[in-house]
């Protein structure tokens, strides 16, 4: 990507509109021009302009399906769908390469056999931001740590836990390309730092490997087993 494109992009999302629409779509992972326009209380033919502008400057992804799971004639058109797409944009001015550093980085720490440092230093940074948002009180259930972490970069959504007490569903990897050079090292690094902020909060949350297909975070949240509180926690 040349730095015109990733300024061009970054400038779309320059409009309320727009940026509010790029939000929903990556909040509900998936979702086609009426439903985004009734969302956001505006007319379909500007929601679909604005979607369609986004999607042209790579921001977003397009699908042409019936929704209505049915096939043949008189199932309906397909309908226009959108999600995030997986296309990454950076945009530094002046120009910075941290990418490049942080796999660097990582290609040292795996030859020196030095993961333990880091995933101590995962936990310390965890625990850290745990405790700035003391001020801001602890988020007591699934929904509420889902909001805690949005901030984060790790798009969270609440969602039904096995034992239905509810948990948390990370949909975006803020080290995707770090862990899909070095995974072991990276989703290691993710989940201590998640498994100390959710414990720092005390809420009876945990921090597990869940790997799912079709991307996200190989990281979800739920009740702590171990913590007599998670029992009381709800979606």
């Amino acid at each position: 990507m040349t730095d015109d494109s990733a300024i061009d992009a970054a400038g779309l999302l320059a409009d309320p509109t727009r940026r509010r629409l790029y939000r929903y779509v990556t909040e509900q992972g998936e979702a086609g021009r009426a439903q985004a326009a009734d969302a956001l209380g505006i007319r379909r033919t500007l929601a679909a302009f604005h979607l369609d502008r986004l999607a042209e400057a790579g921001l977003l992804a397009v699908e042409l399906r019936k929704v209505s799971g049915r096939e043949g004639p008189g199932s309906g058109r397909p309908a226009k769908l959108y999600r995030r797409a997986d296309r990454e944009f950076g945009l530094h001015l002046p120009p910075r390469d941290y990418a490049s550093a942080a796999h660097l980085l990582a290609e040292a720490v795996e030859r020196s056999g030095a993961e333990e440092a880091l995933y101590a230093a995962a936990r310390e940074e965890g625990a850290r931001r745990a405790a700035e948002r003391e001020g801001g009180g602890a988020p007591r259930t699934a929904a509420e740590l889902a909001e805690a972490l949005r901030g984060c970069g790790y798009e969270p959504e609440a969602a039904d836990g096995e034992d239905g007490r509810g948990a948390v569903r990370l949909r975006n990897c803020p080290f995707h390309s770090l862990a899909a050079a070095h995974p072991p090292l990276a989703c290691g690094m993710n989940l201590e730092l998640l498994r100390a902020l959710v414990s720092g909060y005390g809420t009876g949350f945990t921090a597990r490997m869940a790997p799912r297909a079709g991307g996200g975070c190989c990281v979800e949240i739920v009740p702590d087993p171990a913590d007599p509180n998670s029992k009381n926690n709800e979606n």
